[in-house]
């Protein structure tokens, strides 16, 4: 798949060989079982739990061991690679997709856009967060991060911008990348530690520069800080108990008497402080005659009381040390002095400076209630996750009934609270005991039907996975009722596991009679099914949605079976093609070691371990890196060398997989090698496996030898993850360090991340031809070369461009076919456009992308074959749908035209596919689907000009029929 984001490929700009739509990697789990609990519908975990050590090792999972159902196997080789035997049909099954899966996705996109849309601008934040739990259910996981930092943007409370920065920051796992300080901060208030501690609706200046980078505001603080030693220095005496009275002491009239001591204080500066200490001192009580008062049974120390009279005159506390002015807090609250405890809660809350500051100070600000202490204790512990919740207080205090009341009564217990809480521990170990105490903790946070949803599915789903099915079906059920149909699925499993096969039948049947039918209802059928009716139903579920890994699976290993291996590895290949998953990839792996073919096996391995480092093998029983090493004896020897002249080969060849597998095996010989694992990152994200491709990055800056190539790593996660403004900060100043390839490649890459003007364009240019200056391998000039290429395109410099796409070819840079095609094509070459694309056809091992490029350079019929080969290699790519339904609809078969964008958008809800589809509504005048599917494109980008310009278009038209 090429992707190039400095030319304009179907309205989509996208980056060549580098970058590419960025989805979320499927990550398979290879958590621990554990003995399932006999647990009745109901019953707390946390009570059966919560004093349960927990379990944080990776263990192999105890699934029954499969029985081969095919031939014994031929020889000692075999033998040793397949202890478990053969993959097994009756232990095929897919998983239960955590997150929220509505019958109708486009109408609930529109609904939340539009609510987002209209709400009040403080209903804003919670909003967005229904937003981002609808998005959660799209790969893209740039959708989810787009609207996290909404919602974030709209927080008004301290406690949701602590819990949603800190998410942003989780998003990009800064807690692994090695001398980083959980309180750092991408230079934004949208992360910043101190401003998510300020409260207030600031969505307007959320994106600006925090105080943080502002080294004005560092010596304004110093200046002002001077000014209050000054201010306070003539009472420093009483704080410290030393000395002679100052001249301010004339006008003290009252003294409080603490044990043998006295503080001398002003009666009305004390009054001052609080409606009781006003009523004492200043009303009918006989405290306010006398001279003296005994203060010796409130339990405050005399260098408490001389810091409360010396803030009583001045409001400052700056020269006091953390002990006494957590005695002045808890004085504050005895003596409800509001204005003292909001000034002492903001001092302790700018002294939390890391971990063992917060578990310090949680308890004083629990105890005392002290809202701003608390949050940036809870902040600490939220951008140190996952590593904080491994702290028994910090566990107890998140997971535990009584923690949770004690975080309510200081005004710190949320609905996203316990959502990020609870994702980052499925994350972990979804079948933890701390997982399930958090997902109860959110059921109880649940107000909202979605939030009810969600939290009783998710429950669901880990009970299942645990294998407690009584408890996993109340669950399920309590969704349902909650409104979510397809927690039925969960119901009816665990019917099944149970015992009651015929009514897990009937009520997945009821799907498809009483709903629109979509995929997963026939594959769901399909386990309560036997022989054709099986086979019926998962054809099917792939032809309504063809991206499920499932249907697949079982065939392949219905012709396993029947030992038919050739074409098992042909029916794995075809997801695989589209859709790289661990689990697909395993299967694959088995194949291959019962035809012998160990070189592919290890390649798919190796593959595999790239994409999941503890990945365990053969339904759990084996870890991947253990038959790496049975593999390796009975697999082709390479050097160092000859893995680089292997990687040039698959790289030319666009064999992504084969790739990986050959840096895999040459991080085993050099696994510091920094610039391994930017390559590893790169094919990862060709792959549109972004968590495994920014764990790949993240270990590249951990590895880094020097500080210029630390930034260039540090930038690319930054831009990954939607800091365009910071990764060009960091590409300048690792040029500022040392001129190098990679550093003008991020910087230009980044540039040309907008509409690019002609001065932009030059500007670019220099840039890259400034990068193929410095020392880099063919690989990486190969790419530079392209885009300088695709640069040139858009200038209208042709003959540039084709020079440029040339020398990349002559560097084995195979995609520049798809660049010189696109030149040969504007200069109205249209046959040499063509050859060039059928010579990219015979070269690529992923040639779903040129099949559809070579569609733009030939005439109706072949552009429609090339069109069905693209969809057929990977039915995930949008063109080809779009294109055949412009043609339906120039031939007036507007139903038709309907029914073929319809159908891709039930499996990929994407913005074109929605937007071409509401243009298509438009023209045939029903303007509320129009509105309906302009709504949900906007869900997935707000900034769409086309789209918003076409809505508002047609609710014109709807007011003007009214």
């Amino acid at each position: 798949m090429q992707h190039n984001i400095f030319t304009s490929i179907r309205s989509m700009k996208i980056m060549d060989g580098c970058k590419g739509t960025q989805v979320h990697a499927l990550k398979s789990s290879a958590a621990a079982d554990r003995t399932a609990a006999d647990s009745a519908c109901g019953v707390s975990a946390a009570d059966k739990a919560l004093h349960t050590s927990l379990d944080h090792s990776k263990t192999p999972n105890g699934r029954t061991k499969p029985v081969s159902t095919t031939a014994p196997r031929h020889d000692a080789v075999a033998e040793t690679l397949l202890p478990c035997g053969l993959p097994a049909l009756e232990l095929l099954e897919p998983s239960i997709e955590p997150s929220l899966k509505p019958l109708d996705f486009v109408e609930t996109l529109a609904r939340v856009h539009r609510r987002a849309e209209s709400c009040a601008a403080l209903e804003k934040s919670e909003v967005y967060l229904e937003q981002c739990v609808v998005l959660r259910g799209l790969p893209d996981p740039k959708l989810f991060r787009r609207g996290l930092r909404e919602a974030r943007r709209h927080a008004a409370e301290v406690h949701a911008k602590v819990v949603l920065a800190s998410w942003l920051r989780y998003e990009r796992r800064e807690d692994e990348l090695v001398g980083s300080n959980s309180m750092d901060c991408c230079g934004r208030n949208l992360e910043c530690p101190k401003a998510s501690l300020v409260p207030g609706y600031d969505h307007e200046s959320v994106f600006d520069r925090c105080s943080c980078f502002r080294r004005e505001i560092v010596s304004d603080c110093v200046d002002h800080s001077q000014e209050c030693e000054r201010e306070c220095s003539s009472s420093s005496e009483y704080v410290d108990g030393s000395g002679d009275h100052d001249a301010d002491a004339d006008e003290n009239d009252v003294l409080f008497c603490i044990g043998d001591s006295e503080v001398s204080c002003r009666r009305y500066s004390m009054a001052a402080l609080s409606r009781p200490f006003e009523t004492m001192l200043c009303g009918e009580f006989v405290e306010c005659r006398r001279e003296k008062i005994n203060f010796s049974m409130n339990s405050v120390s005399v260098k408490a009381m001389m810091a409360v009279e010396v803030f009583s005159r001045t409001k400052r506390l700056s020269q006091f040390p953390p002990n006494v002015i957590l005695e002045m807090l808890s004085f504050a609250n005895k003596f409800c002095c509001e204005e003292m405890k909001h000034a002492c809660d903001t001092h302790l809350a700018s002294l939390v400076l890391d971990m063992d500051d917060a578990v310090l100070l949680i308890e004083y600000g629990l105890e005392e209630t002290a809202h701003l202490l608390v949050a940036a204790c809870l902040q600490v512990f939220l951008r140190e996750l996952p590593g904080s919740l491994q702290r028994w207080s910090v566990m107890k205090l998140f997971c535990s009934p009584e923690g949770r009341d004690r975080l309510a009564l200081a005004g710190h217990v949320s609905f996203v609270l316990y959502y990020f809480l609870s994702q980052v521990a499925m994350e972990e170990e979804m079948k933890s005991n701390m997982t399930v105490m958090l997902l109860e903790r959110l059921g109880e946070c649940a107000a909202e039907g979605w939030q009810k949803q969600l939290a009783y599915h998710q429950l669901g789903v880990v009970m299942f996975e645990r294998k407690e099915y009584k408890d996993a079906r109340h669950w399920f059920e309590a969704a349902v009722e909650a409104g979510h149909v397809y927690s039925l699925v969960g119901v009816a499993r665990a019917k099944y596991k149970l015992g009651d096969m015929y009514l897990a039948y009937k009520m997945v049947n009821s799907l498809t009679e009483n709903y629109k039918p979509v995929g997963w209802m026939y594959q769901e059928r399909s386990l309560y099914c036997t022989g054709k009716e099986k086979m019926v139903d998962l054809v099917s579920a792939t032809e309504l949605d063809p991206t499920l890994s499932f249907p697949y699976k079982y065939k392949a290993v219905s012709l396993l079976e029947e030992n038919k291996i050739g074409a098992a590895i042909s029916e794995i290949d075809k997801i695989i093609g589209f859709k790289v998953s661990p689990d697909c990839l395993e299967l694959r792996a088995w194949f291959l070691i019962a035809m012998k073919d160990y070189e592919g096996a290890l390649r798919d391995v190796r593959a595999i371990l790239t994409l999941d480092p503890n990945y365990m093998m053969f339904f759990g029983n084996m870890h991947g890196g253990h038959l790496v090493e049975l593999l390796r004896p009975v697999a082709q020897q390479w050097s160092q060398a000859d893995c680089w002249m292997q990687l040039y080969d698959r790289w030319s060849s666009v064999d992504d997989i084969g790739s990986l597998a050959v840096v895999h095996k040459m991080l085993e010989n050099d696994p510091g090698k920094s610039i391994l694992r930017f390559r590893q990152s790169l094919l990862l994200l060709r792959l549109n496996s972004q968590k495994a491709a920014m764990r790949s990055l993240r270990l590249a800056r951990n590895h880094s030898c020097s500080a210029h190539e630390r930034l260039v790593y540090e930038g690319w996660i930054l831009y990954d993850t939607g800091y365009r403004e910071e990764a060009l900060a960091k590409a300048e100043e690792s040029i500022s360090i040392q001129r190098s390839f990679e550093a003008f490649f991020l910087k230009a890459y980044a540039l040309a991340d907008s509409s690019l003007d002609s001065a932009s364009s030059k500007y670019v240019i220099s840039l890259l031809e400034e990068a193929l200056r410095c020392p880099s391998d063919g690989l990486r000039k190969g790419q530079a070369l392209n885009n300088l290429g695709s640069v040139y395109v858009d200038c209208g410099k042709l003959d540039y461009a084709a020079d440029c796409y040339k020398h990349a070819l002559n560097i084995k840079h195979t995609r520049a076919h798809q660049g010189l095609a696109r030149v040969y094509h504007l200069k109205d070459q249209h046959k040499d456009a063509y050859d060039e694309m059928t010579k990219l056809i015979a070269k690529a091992r992923n040639n779903a992308s040129a099949y559809e490029k070579r569609s733009e350079y030939c005439d109706r019929d072949m552009a429609k074959s090339d069109l069905s080969l693209a969809t057929q290699l990977d039915p995930l790519r949008t063109y080809p749908y779009r294109y055949r339904a412009a043609v339906l609809m120039d031939d007036h078969k507007e139903d038709e035209a309907i029914a073929e964008l319809s159908r891709a958008i039930d499996f990929k809800p994407d913005l074109q596919l929605l937007h071409l589809r509401a243009a298509f509504h438009d023209s045939m005048g029903d303007y509320i689907s129009t509105v309906r599917d302009c709504d949900a494109a906007l869900c997935l980008d707000p900034s769409h000009a086309e789209t918003l310009e076409l809505c508002n278009k047609a609710r014109e038209q709807i007011n003007e029929q009214k």
